[in-house]
């Protein structure tokens, strides 16, 4: 599986894995990943941010590779400046939306295309994912929205309160056309049924010239478990949810503000000798 370097990609979680708490990437990580790359390794990310929220990182990393965005629903190639897979919500996502909305008058949200973020309820919550992403987003009545090309809804509210949207998802049976999952403490996104970071990495594997590489993946959230199911070998860090740990092959001992990329890094190349 490691026999040659070249041969290997590092899929990587951003937010919680290869960002520290400030939302940073550390000199220790982005100096390992500039060596991984020079000595062959392909390293890319796996991300719930949207192709215009991911910018600004691309300037500190150095990533040749299509990256997975929305969760899984699109995958796209930064060098080309094109979406090579999309696969986005079904009819009747706004419907669903609007009446998740009408039961929980509190969520904010905002539904991500590949042409922007769309702002319907603009909560505390929502300003906060907002003012992290570091986007300008547009504002939007829901039924505004234009149709179509929907990848995903992202509600935002205080933690016990998605526990409860949860709930009403399967109360309305809304689970049984689309999926749900937490990407942090405060958020839950609607997500095409059968669509997470692990599908989109099944996917990544059709590409032509990606045939037969192994794929390393790292992530510390619910929204990864798919993913590092789905990889040849699944690690998380230190700081990860227990459900993420115990999916992993490897648990690393650093978290995310200590270095953890740096830390796998080292083990794949100690492992490809």
């Amino acid at each position: 599986m490691f026999e040659d370097i070249s041969r290997v990609i590092l899929l990587s979680d951003l937010d919680g894995t290869l960002l520290n708490s400030q939302k940073q990437i550390t000199d220790k990580d982005r100096k390992a990943i500039e060596r991984f790359i020079a000595l062959g390794g392909h390293f890319t990310v796996a991300t719930g941010r949207t192709i215009q929220s991911f910018e600004q990182f691309l300037s500190i990393i150095d990533i040749k590779e299509p990256v997975i965005m929305y969760n899984g629903a699109a995958i796209y190639d930064y060098e080309k400046g094109e979406a090579l897979y999309t696969h986005p919500l079904p009819d009747g996502c706004r419907e669903m939306t609007a009446a998740l909305l009408e039961a929980m008058p509190e969520a904010g949200g905002e539904v991500l295309r590949t042409d922007g973020t769309y702002v319907f309820r603009n909560t505390d919550y929502q300003q906060l994912h907002t003012r992290l992403c570091g986007i300008v987003p547009e504002y939007a009545e829901l039924e505004n929205i234009e149709d179509g090309g929907w990848l995903k809804v992202l509600f935002s509210l205080a933690p016990e309160d998605v526990t409860h949207l949860e709930l009403l998802t399967r109360q309305f049976g809304y689970d049984k056309n689309v999926s749900f999952v937490r990407s942090a403490d405060i958020f839950l996104e609607m997500l095409p049924l059968g669509v997470s970071k692990g599908s989109a990495l099944e996917q990544y594997r059709k590409f032509p010239g990606y045939e037969g590489y192994t794929f390393v993946a790292v992530g510390d959230f619910d929204n990864d478990i798919e993913m590092i199911k789905a990889a040849d070998y699944g690690v998380c860090p230190a700081n990860a949810e227990e459900d993420v740990r115990a999916a992993a092959d490897l648990v690393l001992t650093k978290t995310n503000d200590e270095g953890a990329i740096a830390e796998l890094i080292e083990h794949i190349i100690s492992k490809c000798k």
